[in-house]
């Protein structure tokens, strides 16, 4: 019974990191380059967001792009993921 728990434990912890690391915000690294300040609340304006947007590896763009139409995910960053959409819809 015990060894069954443990690994119920573990595939839970697991799920758990694993959408963790599915959440492209979750990673801030990359984000203060579409800013304006460190506090990141203001955004550059858009000719400043497509060059830092350009500089991100396209696997990056790609994840951020389907977390951004993914309502849950984009509206606590709506003004980063409405500049995102108009890119992607420009490609």
């Amino acid at each position: 019974m015990t060894i069954r728990t443990a690994c119920l434990v573990a595939i839970a912890l697991g799920l758990l990191a694993g959408a963790a690391a599915a959440d492209p915000f979750s990673d801030l690294a990359a984000l203060p380059t579409f800013y304006t300040d460190a506090s990141m609340k203001t955004m550059k304006p858009m000719a400043g967001f497509k060059k830092a947007w350009l500089a991100m590896p396209k696997h990056d763009r790609v994840t951020m792009t389907k977390a951004c139409k993914d309502p849950a995910m984009g509206k606590p960053h709506a003004q980063f993921c409405a500049n995102v959409l108009v890119l992607d819809d420009a490609k």
